[in-house]
């Protein structure tokens, strides 16, 4: 009993912490869950934006950064039902690779949407956001298994316990990291000859999230607003 009890503690104080974003591997819940396109249509829409993004995003990863791989592989998801979605991630030679469904690419009205959605991935490389939500985790996890620990817990109870606190660790900041890909996707994207506030219209068409404890992105006003903010200043 004494250890559910801490474990109360443990969703307390995370309750009274900013539970901002995570760079999780998605850009946003889509509103359709079907491709409309085929996966070779969806590589050919998104190749001229590729050829206009991709120098700008590495540039500004070189600028931005130092000791990071900044050659992006940008690609579409090969699974024809693959449910609308856009991520970051890293190969395991440590490539960033950006990676879109043909279901996203088939929702998106214009290029300067999918542009927007391109910078914002790469962004989240730039930022370091993965290697940021790992630490949270593990910072997550340590803290709460300290605290179950303390409290006599046994070793099922603490290995459930810490991956509670890796979850709540790796969400605490989530929506943080959202914004701060949006902020510097909109200068990506805008470097690029698209238009960021064209872009984030994507938004006004998929499910908002709204202000969810520990969800994983902002609000979508918050989103546009930002976005809105930052083009206005370019």
């Amino acid at each position: 009993m004494r250890w559910m009890i801490v474990a109360a503690a443990i969703g307390g104080l995370t309750a009274c912490t900013t539970t901002t974003t995570s760079p999780t591997p998605q850009a946003a819940p889509a509103a359709k869950p079907v491709a409309t396109i085929s996966v070779a249509q969806a590589q050919s829409r998104l190749a001229p934006i590729k050829r206009r993004m991709e120098p700008v995003a590495e540039r500004e990863c070189k600028r931005l950064t130092q000791g990071v791989n900044c050659d992006f592989l940008i690609s579409v998801d090969p699974r024809q039902n693959a449910a609308p979605n856009a991520y970051q991630s890293l190969s395991k030679s440590g490539r960033p690779t950006i990676t879109f469904t043909a279901a996203l690419v088939s929702q998106a009205r214009n290029n300067d949407e999918l542009a927007f959605v391109m910078g914002h991935e790469a962004a989240h490389h730039l930022m370091g956001h993965l290697a940021r939500q790992q630490r949270d985790a593990m910072a997550g996890a340590a803290i709460a298994g300290i605290l179950v620990a303390v409290a006599g817990a046994d070793a099922s109870t603490l290995e459930a316990a810490m991956d509670l606190g890796a979850g709540v660790g790796a969400r605490s900041y989530s929506k943080a990291y959202e914004l701060e890909a949006d902020q510097l996707g909109t200068i990506i994207t805008h470097k690029a000859g698209y238009s960021p506030a064209r872009g984030v219209e994507f938004f006004s068409r998929i499910p908002d999230p709204g202000n969810v404890f520990l969800g994983t992105h902002p609000p979508n006003a918050q989103r546009v607003a930002i976005v809105k903010k930052t083009a206005a200043g370019l």
